[in-house]
């Protein structure tokens, strides 16, 4: 869907965890998280996002074996069922990585750049999928005890900056950027990051945001992430007008609303 110029998809998430900070152990069957992605394609979604470990603040640490155990079982089985499916893996572990390859995946979403992994950036460019590059500070055991930057706008576009280039000269070229909304971001880091989106378009590449039901949402308001449905819509509604190429989100019925409200605050009709 376009608004204005902007073309806009929505990547739907899928969590195969215990431990996420919203929709932990929702689908701890294949059959579960199956009804579960026939439902978002059906709302709209563009993109599934699977993932089979939690990347929240301080979360435990899950074994390479463990995560595939979680991931592939159940990646099989939407292939069969949806195999027309664009299906993105949230993963920074190359063997991780290579099973997902043999199952036909269209995307790679990487919340380390390669740092957990010296392996993972050689597969991603020899798959040719296209790769989400996002920015964090530390790693999700440590990034929240004490982020700091000089100014996080600029830090954060001088790393976007830097490693486009790296990726290049990889031949990784087809890239989305995410500036990491929670990921080693104070409160006011991860606002100043959605205010100034429109900076990011500096690149040239579509920008994500992954804003759903995150704790810069509710937090403020003393919510819990089941609550802040509402809250996180507005929001989502301003990373569209700020910008935003694609919205990964826990609630595809309601995003898909923001775009279309946005195609008609830009006075176009509604699909």
């Amino acid at each position: 869907m376009v608004v204005g110029n902007n073309p806009i998809q929505i990547m739907a998430i899928l969590n195969l965890t215990p431990d996420s900070f919203y929709d932990g152990g929702k689908y701890k069957s294949i059959e579960l998280a199956l009804t579960k992605v026939e439902e978002m394609l059906s709302d709209g979604a563009d993109i599934i996002d699977i993932g089979a470990v939690s990347t929240k603040p301080f979360a435990d640490d899950v074994d390479c074996k463990e995560e595939i155990s979680r991931l592939i079982p159940v990646l099989r089985e939407i292939r069969k069922e949806f195999p027309d499916a664009k299906i993105s893996i949230d993963t920074f572990r190359s063997e991780v990585l290579e099973e997902c390859l043999t199952l036909g995946i269209q995307m790679v979403n990487d919340i380390s750049y390669g740092k957990f992994d010296n392996n993972f950036l050689e597969i991603v460019a020899m798959s040719r999928l296209p790769y989400i590059l996002m920015h964090m500070q530390g790693s999700p055991q440590d990034m929240q005890k004490n982020p700091t930057y000089n100014n996080v706008v600029l830090d954060v576009l001088k790393f976007m900056d830097k490693s486009l280039r790296h990726l290049m000269s990889l031949g990784i070229h087809d890239v989305h950027i995410d500036p990491g909304f929670g990921f080693g971001k104070t409160l006011m880091d991860n606002y100043a990051l959605l205010s100034s989106l429109n900076s990011f378009k500096i690149f040239e590449k579509p920008i994500l945001v992954g804003i759903s039901r995150k704790s810069m949402i509710y937090k403020p308001f003393n919510l819990e992430p089941q609550t802040c449905l509402p809250e996180t819509t507005a929001l989502h509604l301003q990373a569209i007008i700020n910008g935003a190429n694609v919205l990964r989100v826990h609630d595809v019925s309601e995003a898909k609303n923001c775009i279309q409200l946005a195609r008609l605050l830009t006075g176009e009709e509604m699909l």
